[in-house]
């Protein structure tokens, strides 16, 4: 099933749903999947090393600083609830497109 990103806003911060791929061949942004943003990631979920790559990989696609990420929940799942704090509106434009793609 094929639904768009689901973005909550409070105030100046963002939050979103991600489903993640570890150990894959490249890492990508995947489209998104039951209101969740696909990432695949070649790092391994190992000593936290997925979710630093995560948190890296979401901050240079969108161009931000990685300070602005947090885990909110799912540190040791596939599936997590990312928050952006101070996030503009031009971001989570880019969030949107970014979702619209797929692999």
């Amino acid at each position: 099933m094929h639904d768009s990103l689901r973005i909550n806003r409070t105030g100046t911060s963002i939050s979103f749903e991600i489903k993640v791929q570890p150990r894959s061949s490249r890492n990508a942004i995947a489209g998104s999947h039951d209101h969740m943003l696909k990432i695949k990631l070649t790092a391994a979920p190992v000593d936290g090393k997925a979710n630093a790559a995560l948190l890296s990989f979401l901050a240079k696609s969108l161009g931000i600083s990685k300070s602005l990420f947090s885990i909110v929940r799912g540190e040791t799942s596939s599936q997590k609830l990312i928050h952006i704090a101070n996030c503009s509106p031009e971001t989570e434009r880019k969030l949107l497109e970014l979702s619209e793609g797929s692999d």
